[in-house]
């Protein structure tokens, strides 16, 4: 399977505050009856894939992801209803085996969208629906803004002349075009405003290191991921510090629901 970039479990978990909120009102919203199979795509941690399985007693949830740190982390989490999954999302071959698949977010972590799609439809069985929310358009415009600039500094421009831009951020109207080419009945696709203020410095920079800085240190070498860190971390500190003393960023979400 393709290697998944190199987070931290353990600091993700300490640093996903928001994230974690984001997923219990997902999970909230699902009306389960508490017998349905789901799979849970990009798991991370597994502490909303806890709350899934805690909704389902009857039922059973299949966390995958990449990362083998955020598995480790998401063990501590597992519940007997639970079964964690080393696998790359665009790698999955599943077939009519879920009810549900779920994603709090984790899928413009996806390049190909078209192809997760065909595998999500393909996993679910018939009458079975997605739910699933993810990064859209427009988020975190100061943090992309800052990294952009820190990468053509001319002491790391070199090291990132072949990388490959790590997320997927689609419009929600060109993401409704992409689900009517495919199979999927029903759906619906609507855009969300989650802007956040950070209630101290700590908090802020928790995030920029885990997860949004882990694809832009990968590529560097060793010496050079603390400098780089430290320009990114002081230019967002500057740049989102408001008089209360919070640091406000904007964040765009995507939601979506469809059925097989």
């Amino acid at each position: 399977m393709k290697v998944g970039y190199p987070f931290d479990g353990k600091k993700y978990e300490k640093s996903s505050q928001c994230q974690r909120e984001w997923g219990t009102k997902l999970a909230e919203e699902l009306h389960l009856r508490g017998d349905e199979s789901i799979l849970d795509l990009g798991c991370g941690n597994g502490v909303i894939t806890r709350e899934l399985a805690e909704r389902v007693l009857y039922g059973t949830v299949v966390g995958i992801d990449s990362s083998l740190s955020m598995l480790a982390a998401a063990k501590a989490h597992k519940t007997q209803n639970m079964k964690l999954l080393l696998l790359d999302i665009t790698e999955m071959e599943f077939e009519t085996e879920f009810d549900v698949v779920f994603s709090n977010a984790a899928l413009h972590w996806v390049l190909d969208h078209e192809k997760l799609l065909k595998n999500i439809y393909g996993a679910l069985k018939p009458n079975g629906f997605l739910r699933v929310q993810f990064a859209s358009d427009g988020n975190a415009p100061t943090f992309i803004a800052v990294v952009r600039e820190v990468m053509e500094l001319p002491e790391w421009v070199a090291y990132f002349k072949s990388f490959t831009w790590p997320w997927y951020m689609a419009k929600p109207v060109e993401y409704e075009k992409l689900l009517s080419s495919t199979e999927f009945r029903n759906y619906r696709v609507w855009g969300e405003n989650k802007d956040r203020y950070f209630p101290d410095e700590e908090s802020m920079i928790g995030w920029i290191e885990e997860p949004s800085l882990i694809p832009f240190l990968a590529v560097l070498p060793e010496d050079l991921k603390k400098p780089f860190r430290d320009a990114v971390v002081e230019r967002m500190i500057e740049r989102t510090k408001q008089r209360d003393g919070t640091y406000f960023e904007i964040f765009r979400r995507i939601n979506v629901y469809a059925e097989k």
